[in-house]
């Protein structure tokens, strides 16, 4: 009877003790991801183990966790020129006066991350 490892097409090889152990190939693509991807990380282990077991034994934890940090970058880099553009946060006001530049920037991207936060993070 196959074991369902081997169904799935997995192998085994006969180790020097005569046990025989799985032969594991990881399949994921380099970690790359950043901020974005360690907070979804975190948020799956605690909130969703479920769903954080189903990628590590698929294989597939890196590669989702680069693609929401990826995702959740450019979203925030949209949503940010958005917001200044609609606020009238130009150049302009940067050289008029810088601390209050500083101040609307900061604001628009603690709102930014925000809607990144709910959209992509913690769904």
């Amino acid at each position: 009877m196959k074991s369902t490892f081997e169904k799935m097409g997995g192998t085994y090889t006969l180790g020097a003790d005569g046990i025989y152990y799985p032969n594991l190939v990881s399949t994921d693509e380099e970690p790359h991801y950043g901020k974005y991807g360690i907070m979804r990380k975190t948020y799956l282990k605690e909130h969703c183990p479920a769903m954080y077991s189903l990628y590590m034994l698929e294989d597939r934890l890196v590669e989702h966790l680069n693609l929401v940090d990826d995702e959740a970058q450019e979203r925030m880099e949209v949503l940010v020129h958005q917001m200044m553009e609609r606020q009238g946060i130009t150049e302009e006001m940067k050289a008029r006066d810088q601390m209050e530049w500083v101040r609307a920037v900061n604001g628009i991207r603690n709102m930014a991350e925000e809607i990144v936060l709910k959209e992509l993070i913690y769904r």
